[in-house]
């Protein structure tokens, strides 16, 4: 079970969400500690907080959210195979053992037939409000916010096949260094440098941190499925979008029309959250008991 991070280790975790890419010197500064204590608090986190590369949502293709029932017994094989398709970029198991959350691009996966699906709900997405990548711990000031948040994308530029190479290991690890990536596409360290500041003033290194909630204290994962009128839809979406508990929005097609994702301490908390809706018409609660693969990675 993950083990709630120290305050300095969350506060490096919170500057990493602002900025994958953030150096040990430039975090330091502004937490203001030295950049010998932010490099020990990085290897301590290791591999517990990931930082990878995500498109910016305004790029990504057709979204779809699943919500597959399966058999009791049979969740975990399907979660695992859904887990290993490229397309299939959150995967979540529902407590109760019988439901598995799923988000996908480019169009719903075909599902493997036979008696261990009893059904499927698939929502294509019509809006992002907000997605992983924008959830904050809100653990740091706002001016350490700014000033750890990069510049807006400063020019539009179209990815060449060197460029592409350098994107898909940043996917992988967002924080691999100039020096490991030149080693690793046969470039010169000076060329892959002027590349990676290219695709930075272009707004193709966003990045993520994926990391298990509980490493920030937040032990209850849940979804909120809504109901709530088309009209509504931008002023309940922004809304839910503001709040620190929320780490996405979508609105959606479906018998619900808007979905938020929460992370909170505890039931009580999520309790909290959920009777402040005093004006959405009726949601629907689940909790996500496990978390198989998130922004395209497993845990």
């Amino acid at each position: 079970m993950a083990t709630e991070l120290s305050e300095l280790d969350q506060q490096v975790a919170s500057a990493l969400q602002v900025d994958g890419r953030a150096g040990p010197g430039r975090i330091a500064g502004v937490l203001g500690v030295s950049g010998r204590t932010v490099a020990r608090s990085l290897a301590r986190m290791g591999s517990s907080v990931r930082v990878v590369r995500v498109p910016d949502r305004a790029r990504l293709p057709e979204v779809t959210l699943l919500r597959v029932r399966v058999l009791r017994g049979r969740v975990e094989v399907l979660a695992d195979a859904l887990a290993r398709r490229p397309e299939v970029l959150f995967v979540d198991v529902i407590t109760g053992g019988e439901e598995i959350s799923a988000v996908t691009v480019g169009g719903a996966p075909a599902l493997p037939t036979g008696q261990a699906v009893t059904s499927v709900r698939a929502h294509a997405v019509l809006h992002v409000f907000s997605d992983a990548a924008d959830w904050r711990t809100r653990l740091l000031t706002a001016d350490e916010v700014a000033a750890l948040t990069p510049p807006p994308p400063a020019e539009t530029h179209t990815p060449d096949a060197l460029d592409e190479k350098l994107i898909e290991l940043l996917t992988a690890d967002a924080r691999t260094g100039p020096g490991p990536l030149a080693a690793a596409v046969r470039a010169p360290e000076s060329t892959v440098r002027r590349r990676l500041d290219r695709l930075a003033d272009s707004g193709l290194l966003r990045t993520c941190v994926v990391a298990d909630p509980r490493l920030f204290g937040l032990a209850v994962d849940a979804n909120v499925w809504m109901a709530v009128p088309p009209d509504r839809l931008p002023e309940f979406g922004e809304r839910l979008a503001a709040d620190p508990l929320v780490h996405g929005v979508l609105a959606t097609t479906g018998a619900t029309n808007l979905m938020a994702a929460v992370f909170c301490r505890d039931l009580a908390q999520l309790y909290g959250f959920v009777t402040r809706l005093t004006d959405i018409p009726s949601a629907e609660v689940t909790v996500v008991g496990g978390a198989v693969k998130r922004a395209g990675h497993r845990f």
